[in-house]
């Protein structure tokens, strides 16, 4: 735990931090979920030279059962494949394009082969179970999923879009796999996949103190209420 804080202390951004936690943990071999048009494969890739194997999965395409604001047409995807690809061929040596969703690319992965996965891709309830649940076997025995939009609340968008659960989903997961969970500043997380014995620690200022849904679609609706009401007067 404090060599997180101090990874935090010096951080200003997710790039930031998980430069510096993959430069310290000495991390090898990398999956990302949700490549999208590639930066945060191309940060890492820059800056880690540890790294021997980075996997970009992604469908890059229009998914009918998607129901998020990224769900942009195919054309408009393609151009972010093309961009990914542009992103990150300096690394082509090392980088492995696994064009898909991850339960049609995950036979693909040797179980216990990954020391590092970072889940950036669908966040709605779907989403991430299907995710962290294929992945988690693909990592090695001491190895990390981490990842992005673990907002404090579901309402990441407007009320036409499906809610993020990456939390508190992600805190679920981690108790029924016994491991150590962390909520991290940048609306990010980290599962210690190694560790024995459930515990969630947030290392933010106090962001995630309810876990419970009935909290937040409460909030929810008292947000309506005033929305509602201040059009009346």
């Amino acid at each position: 735990m404090k060599e997180l804080k101090n990874i935090i202390k010096k951080s200003n951004n997710r790039f930031d931090f998980w430069i510096s936690f993959i430069n310290q943990r000495k991390v090898s071999k990398i999956a990302e979920i949700g490549v999208f048009k590639g930066e945060y494969a191309e940060k890492i890739l820059l800056s880690c030279s540890e790294v021997s194997k980075y996997l970009m999965i992604d469908p890059w395409q229009h998914l009918d059962n998607w129901n998020k604001p990224a769900n942009v047409g195919n054309d408009t995807f393609e151009e972010f494949y093309n961009e990914a690809l542009k992103r990150t061929d300096f690394a082509d040596n090392i980088r492995e394009i696994l064009r898909g969703r991850t339960k049609d690319v995950h036979d693909r992965i040797k179980n216990d082969s990954l020391d590092f996965v970072y889940i950036d891709g669908d966040h709605t309830l779907r989403g991430i179970s299907v995710d962290l649940i294929t992945i988690w076997d693909k990592i090695a025995p001491n190895g990390f999923i981490g990842g992005d939009d673990f907002c404090s609340s579901i309402w990441q968008h407007d009320g036409t879009f499906e809610p993020t659960l990456v939390f508190p989903f992600v805190v679920y997961f981690a108790e029924a796999k016994d491991a150590v969970v962390y909520a991290l500043p940048f609306n990010q997380f980290l599962i210690e996949k190694g560790s024995k014995g459930f515990k969630f620690i947030d290392l933010t200022k106090g962001e995630y103190e309810n876990l419970g849904l009935l909290y937040q679609l409460k909030l929810k609706k008292n947000q309506n209420k005033k929305s509602f009401l201040s059009k009346l007067f």
